[in-house]
């Protein structure tokens, strides 16, 4: 396992990170016996950051990674979870105000059966709630040891900047990282989230690298969701996202390209991501140990230039005007740059 620094910080994360949403979600996932041995498995590999969310199959996951921690060394793994959607049905059981923040880190660290937590996400963007309440009441679980690092997750970008300069305001730590979707098939991040989080000296993790395992090749002579697989379980999420006409066609090329050049389509589409260099790390998700095991060889690949170039081209997003607009200026200034020597060009 390689490890890559977050952002600007000095903690070095695996740059495979695990995702443990199938932990304890019934029906497409897995139990706490698969859990552990994924979680083992991971960590031999040298994995060192566990995602998680309390929302996940309803604080289940992090029940799960709470029954395990005491079986390794806690100074040596990254426990990240998140906070914001709904975890019961009053009218304070989500959101980013004082009071959910601060009751959802306690439940959270109850359920994972630990002192503190490394990383702490704001799960979404919540509009109600002004910049400075959230970034202050962050920094005040951290002056208590409760979460040592705090973090976004699917925030617009000028959210982003925005409650950075805040934390910056008060002479206080903005968010470590950024979680959001990045893959061969929803390439959107690249018009503005990226661009905010690299200014801001925020990391990227990728989640859904392989689109709901659109990507890894084992739907391709499926013209339908096959019953029973995860996009039949998820199809309220994951069909709009991933299995459309262009992703679909995006699947099948990488798929032609897997065999074409006798690599699995999974590894294609993570190692695109891994030669990223603004990606911290990417989020894998597992149902068994085998999937974890199959996934986990794509960070010792490098992708030749000629398949980079394959797999940008199959996946250009289609741009809007403004995103358009945006390149050609930047291309514009960084020719200029090119004339006169020391121009910064951010």
């Amino acid at each position: 396992m390689k490890y890559r620094y977050l952002g600007t910080s000095g903690l070095a994360v695996s740059e495979m990170t695990l995702g443990t949403m199938t932990f304890g979600a019934a029906g497409w996932g897995c139990d706490e016996k698969e859990s552990h041995r994924i979680l083992s498995a991971y960590i031999a590999a040298g994995g060192n950051m566990i995602d998680c969310a309390d929302v996940y199959a309803k604080g289940e996951s992090e029940r799960i990674i709470g029954t395990f921690l005491p079986t390794v060394k806690r100074d040596q793994v990254i426990i990240a979870t998140k906070c914001n959607f709904p975890f019961d049905s009053h009218p304070l059981s989500l959101g980013s105000s004082r009071k959910h923040i601060v009751d959802s880190v306690e439940a959270s660290l109850k359920r994972l059966k630990t002192d503190y937590i490394d990383i702490y996400y704001l799960h979404r963007h919540d509009p109600s709630v002004q910049a400075d309440e959230v970034m202050e009441t962050l920094d005040l679980l951290k002056q208590q040891g409760k979460i040592l690092y705090s973090a976004c997750s699917n925030l617009p970008a000028w959210r982003v900047v925005l409650n950075s300069m805040s934390a910056k305001n008060r002479d206080s730590c903005s968010f470590v990282c950024g979680q959001y979707m990045y893959n061969l098939i929803d390439r959107t991040a690249e018009q503005e989230i990226i661009p905010a989080l690299i200014n801001q000296g925020i990391g990227l993790l990728c989640w859904s690298p392989l689109a709901g395992g659109l990507l890894t090749g084992k739907y391709h002579s499926s013209d339908k969701v096959p019953q029973g697989s995860r996009f039949d379980h998820r199809k309220a999420l994951d069909i709009p996202r991933f299995w459309t006409e262009r992703g679909k066609h995006i699947a099948d090329e990488v798929y032609k390209l897997s065999v074409q050049f006798g690599i699995s389509a999974a590894h294609l589409a993570l190692a695109w991501l891994l030669s990223k260099e603004y990606v911290s790390s990417i989020i894998l998700g597992a149902r068994s140990l085998k999937q974890l095991e199959e996934l986990l060889g794509a960070g010792e690949m490098k992708l030749s230039e000629e398949l980079k170039e394959r797999l940008q081209e199959i996946s250009l997003p289609p741009k809007s005007y403004n995103w358009l607009f945006i390149e050609e200026t930047n291309k514009q200034f960084s020719q200029r740059a090119a004339l006169f020597p020391g121009t910064l060009i951010l």
